[in-house]
């Protein structure tokens, strides 16, 4: 199946450095130039609908919650493209053709903001990559880590909730 880049830019394009230089690593990275949309996306329903596109996702500092839509859906994040010190683009394509390229992977969970939890979560397992407070008091949390089952331990012995994996890079 052949696969076709798709850019979803949600920013202005005219005049965008990071968006001509989105548009060039894809296509140094695909040899083909992405076609691009700039409206809001269903991430699910557009591969769906488009099983041979793979979506390259903008992610720039400060963006929070992008990943929430993957949690329990059928697309993947397979790779990470650094665009500049403020985006990087995440490779989604549908998980049942998705082939993730690294062993970093990207997990979910959601927690209680307590002491116990972070003394007994070190860097050595995973890291934060985003966090989202609820109205419930727990935080939705994604950390980047290479051990899914030990992440899972600490989580469990903490009292904290496991909510999956969105890919790997």
């Amino acid at each position: 199946m052949t696969k076709f880049p798709i850019l979803y830019w949600p920013r202005r394009t005219t005049g965008d450095n990071e968006y001509q230089l989105a548009r060039k690593v894809i296509n140094n990275t695909t040899g083909v130039m992405p076609d691009v949309l700039t409206e809001d996306v269903n991430i699910a329903v557009f591969l769906q609908d488009n099983p041979g596109a793979v979506i390259y996702y903008p992610v720039f500092c400060g963006s929070t919650g992008w990943w929430g839509e993957l949690l329990g859906g059928d697309a993947v994040v397979c790779d990470k493209l650094i665009i500049s010190p403020e985006c990087q683009l995440m490779v989604i394509e549908p998980g049942k053709t998705a082939r993730p390229r690294g062993t970093t992977q990207l997990l979910a969970a959601e927690i209680y903001p307590t002491s116990g939890f972070f003394k007994k979560m070190n860097s050595g397992i995973a890291t934060v990559a985003d966090m989202l407070a609820t109205d419930a008091g727990t935080i939705l949390a994604l950390f980047s880590g290479r051990n899914q089952g030990q992440f899972i331990n600490i989580l469990e012995s903490t009292g904290n909730s496991y909510l999956g994996c969105i890919g790997r890079y």
